[in-house]
């Protein structure tokens, strides 16, 4: 029989309410037990993460941080090196939301926001990024990290003068800082002020004697100025004291261009093999079934060279590709792998070589997001016997500028070079020229590479000269700017697609008298069929291998200003040159 229970007593009360709260704190001691073990176990396996990380293997560290936020889900610690982790191997916006997360659980770590403010920028979020460096300023206004990411942020919105006031404030406060006068010569040297920039690193090398991004800017900022030899000790300087595995990648990427550049092409372009390497940031993994090429034999062989960077690179290091073909030998075949724009030029070059195209795609593993290129019509059945990236050909074939012989090495459909004949003549007599002044590409550090047209006032308006456009992609208000600003015509060719249609473009420039253009992959299409091709560029580049033209190709002449992207001198120098060449005329050298 059931028993009924007394009510309690206000002493029963009180009696069962201390034993719940003592009951409750156990719990919460407890508790607090369990964290700190979870919290030290996080520790422990963090710290092993960070060993990885110090010595280079970043995969590593990214496990073992993984690790540590499971044994801890609420370790900022954790999560913030599982992010720069993440980061580094390519999962960007992995990295982020890790951030974040971070950012949640530890409101007060300003070193979140920086990283915050780097991936954001990563992703293209700069004016998130500003904002994460502003609130990183405003947390720690007498650290220099804040300036000089809001600054370099700040050029690429298009702000260079916000971004050059922003870092003399903080200089005016904080002169002993070495990273803030390198930042300020970055953004110097960003602008085509690379003369400006010198004395600003140096006095961030002379601050910190072993800062080496300090000595590779000093080399990118001599490189500018065509100071190559002085580039390249700086570059030495820098791989002296670069300890992270990625900034001595880009200097010893950096440096190979410049030996290029300055003619020393044995050790150039092998040094340029480091573009190859599976760490470097524009690396693509090749899936091909066959061994790399290291330069043996070739005689009886099927080798597939695959194009590789962009337009104008194939084109360019496409030069290499009728001695791969004699090498071959009548028993051997060459495979030609190319952007599909480019197909039908290349086979009618190469009518013995089998020519086909690439399908690049992004794949996302443990290890990171990785850019992939397929060749299927270089696959099982037909797979080459050894690959290589078409540049690679280049340490074998091309040590010295004799090499290099100056002939057309691409054939233009000739009947479309005849059509297009017919339609220049008639647009009366005069000089027919091809005009390209920029990339398509023209981001606010890429700019000033190249001239706007608006520039062009006294090219456009030489006497007897007829320009027809070769500049592809959305030009039409600079062409109709440029018509009324020097009331000229630039003629353009009804029909024809010079972004998409390659081969038009070759028999177009092909049947032109001369081709003006920025280096651009228009330039290099008319190169490469042999047209001739004047490059008007912001100074010296690093195809020319030391020589006043681009010994790539047959018929070719470089100007450039003494003083970088000095426009206006130039514009005048080529102009005198263009009214000579309409006259058929040999200028006399000057008294």
């Amino acid at each position: 029989m059931a028993k009924a229970v007394p009510l309690p007593s206000i002493d029963a009360l009180s009696g069962v309410d201390a034993r719940m709260q003592a009951l409750d704190k156990l719990e919460t001691l407890v508790g607090e037990v369990v964290r700190e073990k979870a919290r030290y176990r996080s520790n422990l396996l963090l710290k092993r993460g960070i060993r990885f990380w110090r010595r280079g293997d970043i995969v590593k560290a990214g496990q073992w941080a993984l690790q540590a936020t499971e044994a801890d889900p609420q370790n900022s610690k954790a999560f913030h090196v599982l992010a720069m982790a993440l980061e580094r191997m390519g999962h960007v916006h992995k990295a982020l939301v890790t951030y974040e997360r971070a950012f949640e659980l530890d409101p007060e770590d300003p070193e979140l926001l920086i990283n915050l403010g780097l991936t954001a920028w990563g992703l293209k979020l700069t004016e998130g990024a500003e904002k994460m460096f502003r609130l990183y300023i405003a947390a720690c206004p007498e650290s220099p990290l804040g300036y000089n990411n809001l600054g370099s942020v700040l050029c690429d919105l298009g702000h260079p003068d916000v971004a050059i006031e922003t870092l003399r404030d903080a200089l005016m406060r904080m002169p002993g800082e070495a990273i803030l006068w390198n930042s300020l010569a970055t953004v110097l040297a960003e602008e085509g002020r690379a003369d400006e920039s010198l004395v600003f690193y140096n006095e961030a090398a002379r601050l910190e004697p072993s800062f080496a991004r300090a000595y590779h800017n000093l080399g990118y900022a001599y490189q500018h100025l065509g100071q190559l030899e002085d580039a390249l000790a700086n570059y030495d300087k820098a791989l002296e004291f670069a300890v992270d595995p990625t900034e001595r990648m880009e200097t010893r990427h950096s440096r190979s261009i410049c030996l290029i550049g300055a003619g020393k092409l044995e050790d150039g372009f092998k040094e340029y093999e480091i573009r190859n390497d599976q760490r470097f940031r524009a690396y693509f993994h090749h899936l091909i079934d066959a061994p790399r090429w290291q330069g043996e034999e070739l005689n009886g062989k099927k080798i597939l060279l695959v194009g590789e960077q962009g337009l104008g690179d194939e084109f360019m290091f496409a030069n290499i590709l009728p001695d791969i073909q004699k090498a071959v030998g009548e028993s051997g075949k060459l495979q030609i792998c190319v952007d599909p724009r480019l197909v039908g030029l290349f086979q009618r070059s190469f009518p013995r070589a089998e020519v086909g195209t690439y399908d690049d795609r992004t794949l996302i593993d443990a290890d990171g997001n990785k850019a992939l290129r397929l060749i299927p019509f270089a696959s099982k059945d037909n797979k080459p016997d050894l690959w290589a990236p078409m540049g690679s050909a280049l340490q074998y074939y091309r040590n010295k500028i004799s090499d290099f012989r100056h002939e057309p090495f691409l054939v233009p459909d000739p009947a479309r070079v005849a059509q297009f004949k017919r339609q220049l003549d008639g647009m009366g007599p005069g000089k027919k020229i091809g005009l390209c002044w920029r990339s398509m590409m023209l981001g606010a550090k890429r700019a000033k590479y190249f001239s706007p047209i608006d520039h062009w006032g006294p090219v456009l308006q030489t006497p007897g000269a007829t320009f027809v456009n070769l500049q592809y992609g959305d030009c039409a208000a600079e062409i109709a700017r440029a018509g009324e600003k020097f009331g000229i015509t630039i003629h353009q060719i009804e029909g024809l697609d010079l972004k998409d249609d390659i081969d038009g473009s070759a028999a177009l420039c092909a049947a032109l008298d001369l081709v003006l253009s920025a280096p651009t992959a228009a330039a290099a299409t008319a190169a490469s069929v042999g047209a001739t091709v004047w490059f008007l560029t912001a100074g010296r580049t690093w195809p020319q291998l030391g020589t006043s033209e681009y010994p790539w190709y047959a018929s070719t002449k470089v100007f450039w200003p003494e003083k970088f992207a000095d426009w206006d001198t130039l514009m005048s120098d080529v102009a005198d040159e263009l009214e000579v060449f309409g006259c058929d005329a040999e200028r006399r050298a000057l008294a």
